[in-house]
């Protein structure tokens, strides 16, 4: 039986009406349960409380709410939620504002149709998809934040809490920057299991997503291991 039962439900987000209309039509017709779409930041926002998509295919230039706006009031309320930036803009501040804010990927606009329905399949399962280039430069800035000093704790904080061994293994591979599937085939276990891993971690962590996820590892030396 197929793990993916249920229909992944996507809401399209931009304020250009025919290429809005186009991408919705192609991931309908790839199968996705497209519920919603928006031409602006402010109907973005309610629409996507209202539709509860799993994925948010958002561009950036939005009228109003900018994207990543959107992106980090919707991340925030929902940290489940997936969101797929679909950009014309390729620049690295933009990329990076992006991933800041929540993004779980990030494809430029020149995708084929193919790529974009793959990175949503990808994006549905919390696997980063960036346009070929941009996955290093991501990486990178991870790896500046991360050399940032540490705030000083008091002596109330709590103990760092104990992550399992095959627990440390993945976010070893998570802060390498592998997806989800590559760590699967890497340790030859499910990627619903890896999945079950990174979510036990970040519970412990008391972290909410992937982004904190790799600055964590890395802030520990784990991508260097």
């Amino acid at each position: 039986m197929s793990e993916q039962q249920v229909p992944i439900k996507v809401m399209v987000v931009d304020d250009h009406p025919m290429w809005r209309d186009a991408v919705a039509r192609d991931l309908a017709e790839a199968g996705f349960d497209v519920v919603a779409t928006a031409g602006d930041g402010d109907q973005a926002v309610r629409r996507a409380q209202a539709a509860a998509p799993d994925v948010l295919v958002l561009d950036l230039n939005l009228p109003g709410k900018p994207g990543v706006q959107v992106c980090k009031e919707l991340v925030g309320a929902n940290p489940a939620l997936r969101v797929l930036v679909l950009s014309a803009s390729g620049e690295h501040a933009d990329v990076l504002e992006a991933v800041k804010s929540g993004a779980t990927g990030y494809l430029l606009k020149s995708a084929s149709t193919e790529e974009l329905i793959d990175a949503v399949r990808l994006t549905a399962v919390g696997d980063p998809v960036f346009t070929p280039g941009l996955a290093g430069l991501v990486l990178g800035e991870y790896r500046r934040l991360a050399s940032e000093p540490a705030p000083v704790t008091g002596p109330d904080e709590p103990k760092a809490p104990q992550l399992t061994d095959r627990e440390t293994e993945v976010l070893r591979l998570v802060a390498k920057g592998l997806s989800y599937k590559q760590i699967a085939e890497r340790l030859v276990i499910s990627h619903r299991t890896v999945q079950n891993h990174v979510q036990n971690t970040l519970g412990k962590l008391q972290l909410h997503n992937r982004v904190e996820l790799v600055r964590y590892a890395i802030e520990r030396g784990l991508d260097e291991a």
